[in-house]
């Protein structure tokens, strides 16, 4: 053990002056050599080159090596290829490359101007545009069929989304919860919209400001998209008599411009709830549900209300003469003899 331990200096001695003898080869560069190598490089730069001139050129054509039956034969450079287009772009169409822009400006003789693109394959476009062809035509067939059993004739659904005209506007979440929100989309259902504009205007409710912006992009959203409430721009509004109506609550309603929109129906819709902190006493933490509630208003026009008004009325009429019942009624007398008169 001792004799162990006493040859550890020894060999701590011979490592170290093994460092100073043997020669390492170090990472960068001295500066001495460094600028050797850079006056190398700018030398190599330097030097012109030379073009060959004719009689070397004569030279290496006169003894280069002629080709032999081993050798692999010269590649010989080729162009790109084209890439075969499909379609045809329109004159003015900012998608077409500048080499079709000038061929096409190119007329001749004729003065027809030369397509260069091919013209669409109908095979291909069927692939996106009829892709199931059995059952497009089963759906044509009963179309078809259901025109001739009907002989043309629409249906009353048919004929109320022909000449009368909605619009139903949904809003974005409101920050506040159902119970909150319903009193104030009953308080406008019924109403023209306008009016409903106001009452949301004035209202102390916070959800009011709210459903006072949704009216209001809903209007011009009626206006603009489906051409709601533009009678009074023509001069035949003017002509038109104001007519009073009564309600399904029995309320009369007069309307001066069958043209006016209203809100037929409003409901509100339950959203998804977020989740809030109450920071109680000793730590306590209680975890809150705070809803989201939306709000969708169906617009529609004064003919509605008239076109359902008199529905009501001939409904009604109908009834009552199906209810009336004579108990004598007045019947001609027939076989005016004798019962035993055989």
């Amino acid at each position: 053990m001792a004799s162990r331990g006493a040859g550890l200096p020894y060999r701590q001695l011979i490592q170290s002056s093994r460092s100073t003898l043997v020669s390492r080869r170090t990472v960068s560069y001295t500066r001495p050599l460094r600028a050797e190598v850079e006056q190398n490089k700018n030398e190599k730069d330097s030097k012109p080159t030379k073009k060959p001139s004719l009689l070397e050129s004569m030279k290496g054509f006169i003894f280069s090596r002629p080709s032999q039956p081993g050798d692999k034969p010269a590649r010989k450079p080729q162009p790109p290829p084209q890439l075969q287009r499909s379609g045809s772009l329109g004159q003015e169409s900012i998608f077409a490359d500048e080499a079709t822009g000038e061929i096409e400006e190119t007329e001749t003789t004729d003065g027809k101007v030369p397509t260069t693109l091919q013209e669409r394959s109908w095979e291909n476009m069927q692939r996106a545009i009829d892709p199931k062809p059995e059952a497009r035509k089963r759906w044509e067939r009963k179309m078809i069929i259901r025109e001739i059993r009907k002989r043309g004739r629409l249906t009353k659904q048919e004929i109320i989304a022909a000449t009368e005209r909605e619009s139903l506007v949904k809003s974005h979440w409101f920050k506040t919860s159902v119970k909150k929100l319903t009193p104030l989309a009953r308080q406008i259902a019924g109403k023209n919209i306008d009016e409903a504009i106001l009452q949301m205007r004035f209202s102390k409710k916070k959800a009011a400001k709210d459903v006072l912006e949704h009216l209001k992009l809903a209007k011009n959203t009626a206006i603009v998209r489906y051409g709601m409430g533009l009678g009074k721009a023509s001069d035949s509004a003017n002509k038109i008599e104001p007519i009073t109506v009564i309600l399904k609550d029995g309320e009369k309603h007069t309307i001066t411009d069958p043209t006016s929109i209203y809100i037929s129906e409003a409901w509100v819709n339950r959203g998804p709830f977020d989740r809030g902190y109450d920071h109680r006493a000793r730590g306590k933490i209680n975890i809150l549900r705070l809803p989201y509630t939306g709000l969708s208003v169906m617009l529609k026009e004064e003919k509605t209300r008239i076109r359902e008004w008199k529905d009501r009325e001939t409904r009604a009429l109908r009834q009552r003469k199906s209810q009336l019942w004579t108990q004598l009624p007045d019947r001609p007398v027939s076989q005016q003899n004798q019962y035993y008169s055989w």
